[in-house]
């Protein structure tokens, strides 16, 4: 007889990431419902909110607690360094106590947001590295993929994505950002993001209401010398479409996908002083869902607010920050509606926005329609994984 299989799951977890749950939550519905027999851990972020809110055992990402924050001084740059080395034997340690660790979604190869290469790159590295290391597999499952800028975060991810067990991605363009730096792409799979396997609840509609989904955002990694001007440019013009909808007698909902994001809710909040403006209360991607699920259409700049607002099948506009949400929209019917969070076009979207709302109706019903085939892939996914890599005891 055989023991149950040891599965670990890993990422930022539990770190205040919202897309980033729900990922993993959609991954751990699966393995509880497929695999009610598996021992779980995780080694996260945010150990202590992932061992609260699932009742798991948890291992934190990193020895140093600071590894995230800016160094302040030579202390705190000795610790980070101390903490590399300590994290190889740590991860280490962890991964040979699995038989698999799944790496849920997540955009863990990419570089489009201000990334270190010596930050998650380094952990995700450590993680492959260990697997190859001592026989446990590594499946990177429905991940997102960029082609970085800079050579150190290239070539960190590129042997991070290498030494996995199991590659898919949630889009053609992550699988070819891959096979641009030098990964063998030819067995590896597409694949929806994982947030689609998540169940909805509905609430009414509140009519006429818009939900305006926002994000603390000041550009990507090339883009520092003009992170605070990137910034500023956004929430103003964000903070204008909303003052429009309210001059319009129009509810409006803001949401957010990181905690980060919080401090652009209460920009807008205080710019405007309406009581037709609130914020949405979500801790989880399924708040969001439940609460946007009042909203007749939605604005959203998150990559899973957008994704949130199609899987409702919510006619939905994207100011996006990266290629990957012009690639979600145009795979649910939606690609004429996006546009760039660094140059946001205001006349432009004030016109795409009332063309979104006078094809509600025909919108919606494609939508729907290719969302729910965005589930059925997903049950597929989750079957090939299953035969990959899960159907074993303890080596």
């Amino acid at each position: 007889m055989t023991s149950p299989a040891r599965i670990g799951l890993f990422g930022l977890l539990g770190s205040g990431n919202l897309g980033n749950d729900g990922s993993f939550e959609a991954v751990l519905g699966y393995l509880r419902t497929e695999h009610p027999d598996a021992a779980l851990s995780v080694m996260c972020g945010g150990p202590e909110v992932v061992a609260a809110r699932y009742g798991l055992e948890t291992t934190a990402l990193n020895w140093y607690e600071g590894e995230y924050r800016t160094a302040s001084g030579p202390f705190s740059i000795a610790m980070k360094g101390f903490g590399k080395l300590v994290d190889i034997f740590r991860t280490t340690a962890w991964v040979r106590r699995q038989d698999v660790v799944i790496v849920p979604g997540m955009g863990v190869l990419e570089s489009s947001l201000p990334l270190r290469p010596w930050g998650f790159p380094y952990a995700l590295l450590l993680l492959s590295a260990s697997g190859r290391l001592v026989g446990t597999k590594v499946a990177l499952v429905s991940v997102g993929a960029t082609v970085s800028t800079h050579r150190a975060t290239r070539t960190i991810i590129g042997w991070a994505a290498r030494l996995a067990s199991f590659r898919s991605y949630r889009d053609e363009p992550s699988r070819e950002a891959m096979r641009a730096m030098g990964t063998d792409v030819t067995n590896d799979r597409v694949y929806p993001d994982l947030a689609f396997a998540l169940s909805s609840t509905s609430e009414p509609v509140v009519p006429r209401s818009v939900g305006i989904g926002v994000m603390a955002y000041h550009g990507g990694n090339d883009d520092r010398a003009r992170a605070a001007e990137i910034y500023r440019s956004y929430v103003d013009k964000m903070t204008r479409f909303v003052a429009g909808l309210v001059a319009e007698g129009r509810p409006v909902r803001l949401f957010i996908g990181d905690r980060a994001d919080a401090q652009v809710v209460g920009e807008i909040m205080r710019k405007l002083e309406s009581p037709l403006v609130t914020a949405a209360d979500t801790a989880t991607l399924n708040d969001v869902m439940r609460t946007m699920s009042t909203v007749e259409t939605v604005v959203a700049t998150r990559y899973h607010n957008v994704l949130c607002a199609l899987k409702l099948a919510k006619p939905t506009l994207s100011v996006g920050y990266a290629r990957k949400n012009e690639v979600l929209m145009s795979a649910l019917g939606l690609g004429e509606f996006c546009q760039s969070a660094k140059e946001i076009d205001f006349e432009a979207l004030v016109r795409q926005f009332a063309e979104l709302e006078s094809r509600a109706g025909e919108l919606t019903e494609i939508v729907a329609k290719r969302s729910a085939e965005q589930e059925r892939l997903l049950d597929e996914q989750f079957a090939a994984l299953s035969a990959a890599v899960l159907p074993m005891g303890v080596r």
